[in-house]
């Protein structure tokens, strides 16, 4: 087992590492930035070090800091958790090319995924149903695009091969700006993402967002542990995520399932990894693959009994994995609320210091966060200040148990969007199950 891990991130999810680690015996080196001296992990780890200012780009972007944190504290791996770093390759191969444990994939894996056009190429090939498309870059022929365009049928949508975090999309509903919107995309992912190649997909109108989380050893094993719904989403951001998925039929996971578990041994892929699909009358489309633990992970853990972060430590310490699919066994539902400090109604980050934090308790319910009374939140970073997560046997136990907790948790000196959650759990058609990936920005008028 690794003896000593860097975590190499911020905020709950590196509160969330030290814990697993704690519980395996593996000592932690909080990599901290001269704004978040005060963060509970911090605190709570066994050595700490400062490795820049508040700015993200001197701080936690900082590679060289990071590595030499590593190296002073005679760690052995480091964990970029999810967001900063956690998906760059050449980070990944840095980290390797030091001496270190990359606790993830391969540099080979991350680039593939983190290109789209790559991504898709790997996914078709492996039989992952994909949404239809270009294929492929889309060049400058004018005509050429339009036939493609016409062959996949409108409205289609054209991405950025390098986007995330809902830049790089542009809807086209007609020839008329078909070659506008590809140049202006182009021109997006070029500043965005250092990288201006595009390609073109079929525009799906009502799909939910429907992803699959697997493990894998890279050794040939790998298995899923079924699917969540992350369909509440406002600009492309997920609000609130459940598992399992309403209405998909245990013969649908199974399917779907296999296929991404096919996909992770054929490519050798190793950790925790996520492939994210639209989800449209009855067919899954894959559209991205996050080759890292997500923001989302408590509530397959929480269906599964499975602890992925401490999977994540084995795989990496080169175990083999420690499951059969046949162990897996989906039990009960599970709903998580991303609380973040911000204004429930116009959105704004609100930072600040918190005077008051009571978080709610009671049966199947669970909250990761690193905040506490008198704890100050930067202005630097993501708004998220944790996740309240409720479990129940079934779906309509998971509904109240949120709805109590909602109720119980308070935070004051800040603004948060609990409010807003509220307003999400207690919406008869979220109740129904099945809302789309549109439905929450059309409820809030956006």
């Amino acid at each position: 087992m690794i003896s000593k891990v860097v975590i190499a991130n911020r905020g709950e999810i590196a509160l969330r590492i030290l814990r697993a680690c704690r519980e395996l015996g593996i000592k932690t080196v909080a990599v901290h930035s001269e704004a978040d001296r005060d963060l509970k992990h911090v605190r709570l780890a066994d050595e700490s070090v400062c490795i820049g200012p508040a700015p993200s780009d001197q701080s936690y972007l900082n590679v060289p800091a990071i590595i030499s944190a590593a190296e002073v504290t005679d760690a052995v791996a480091i964990h970029p958790g999810y967001g900063f770093l956690s998906e760059n390759a050449d980070f990944a191969e840095r980290v390797e090319d030091s001496g270190f444990i990359f606790i993830g994939p391969s540099p080979e894996s991350i680039r593939t995924m983190g290109d789209k056009v790559a991504a898709i190429e790997a996914m078709q090939s492996a039989g992952v149903p994909c949404v239809p498309g270009s294929d492929g870059p889309l060049g400058e022929d004018a005509d050429l695009n339009q036939q493609l365009a016409k062959k996949v049928g409108y409205p289609i949508i054209i991405k950025a091969a390098g986007g995330g975090g809902g830049r790089g999309m542009r809807v086209v509903h007609s020839d008329a700006t078909l070659q506008s919107s590809i140049a202006l995309t182009k021109q997006e992912a070029g500043t965005f993402f250092g990288n201006n190649m595009v390609y073109m997909e079929k525009y799906l109108e009502t799909p939910r967002h429907v992803e699959i989380q697997i493990l894998s050893d890279g050794q040939g094993n790998a298995i899923h542990l079924g699917e969540r719904d992350c369909s509440m989403q406002r600009r492309n951001q997920k609000v609130v995520e459940e598992a399992p998925a309403p209405g998909i039929t245990e013969k649908q996971r199974k399917k779907i399932g296999q296929r991404c578990v096919d996909a992770c041994v054929k490519m050798k892929y190793r950790g925790a990894g996520t492939f994210e699909f639209l989800y449209q009358d009855g067919e899954f489309y894959f559209i991205e693959m996050n080759t890292r633990v997500q923001v989302e992970h408590p509530v397959t853990e929480m269906v599964t009994g499975v602890d992925i972060i401490k999977e994540q430590l084995y795989i990496a310490s080169g175990e083999k994995l420690r499951y059969k699919q046949s162990d897996i066994v989906i039990r009960g539902h599970a709903i998580e609320c991303r609380l973040n400090a911000e204004h429930s109604k116009t959105f704004m980050p609100s930072p600040g210091k918190i005077e008051r934090y009571h978080p709610p308790g009671g049966p199947g319910i669970r909250i990761d966060t690193h905040i506490y009374g008198g704890y100050s939140v930067p202005p630097h970073y993501d708004s998220m200040i944790g996740k309240l997560i409720a479990y129940g046997s079934d779906r309509d136990v998971a509904l109240a148990r949120m709805r109590g907790a909602l109720d119980e948790i308070s935070i004051t000196g800040i603004n948060t969007n609990i409010d807003l959650h509220k307003e999400i759990i207690g919406d008869a058609n979220f109740q129904a199950g099945g809302t789309n990936i549109h439905y929450l920005e059309k409820k809030l008028g956006l």
